[in-house]
């Protein structure tokens, strides 16, 4: 056999070698073989979403992100003058709590305005009256919710109407973090409920279709 052929042998050798080592790694990591692991809701690590902010809930107490450490969190922006994407995404929220049962109570659920003048605290409670109680509301200055936004990477803005009067364009998403306060995905606006409540169990660390 030529040299040249020895050394073509010699090369495909290598290369199936290398490609059994990848599969046998895969499977062994992440594949068939691979040890069981608990599902776990995570979100990319690059996401810096979270994080400090200072406002006031809707029943007028100061509160900061510390608060609510030790639990997951959902967390929605909206406005409670929103036509239907706000009060359609709370009212989820309630859906989302009753397929939860008893671990919906194991997570803090809140309802952040974009639109503080408006929102003061007894207006968020009146509003949030027609929903879950245990969905908080939380407004403050537009600092303060600026401030709170931009941790979020929430997007909005005040868009005037005929007559005088104003509405807010504003992310849509709802925020998942864990325990720990870190990004573990979102639910988007008008996801399937079955999906949603599927995030969350993963989120609370229940494993799937329980």
């Amino acid at each position: 056999m030529s040299g040249l052929r020895l050394l073509r042998r010699g090369a495909w050798s290598a290369v199936a070698f290398v490609s059994l080592a990848l599969v046998l790694g895969w499977a062994l990591r992440d594949g068939p073989l691979a040890p069981a692991r608990p599902p776990v809701a995570t979100g990319p690590a690059s996401l810096a979403i979270g994080g400090p902010f200072a406002l006031t809930d809707h029943r007028g107490r100061a509160v900061t992100e510390r608060d609510f450490a030790g639990r997951p969190l959902a967390v929605f922006f909206g406005f409670t003058h929103c036509p239907d994407i706000c009060p359609t995404t709370l009212g989820e929220f309630a859906d989302y709590m009753a397929a939860l049962g008893p671990d919906a109570d194991r997570m803090h659920w809140l309802f952040v305005t974009v639109d503080p003048e408006r929102d003061t605290p007894g207006h968020l409670a009146r509003y949030l009256e027609l929903f879950d109680p245990r969905v908080v509301g939380l407004t403050g200055t537009e600092a303060q919710v600026a401030g709170a936004a931009r941790a979020f990477r929430v997007a909005y803005r005040r868009v005037p109407l005929e007559g005088g009067g104003y509405t807010m364009d504003h992310t849509a998403s709802v925020f998942l973090l864990d325990a720990a306060g870190r990004f573990a995905g979102t639910i988007d606006f008008k996801e399937p409920d079955a999906v949603a409540v599927e995030k969350l169990r993963l989120l609370l660390g229940r494993p799937p279709g329980s």
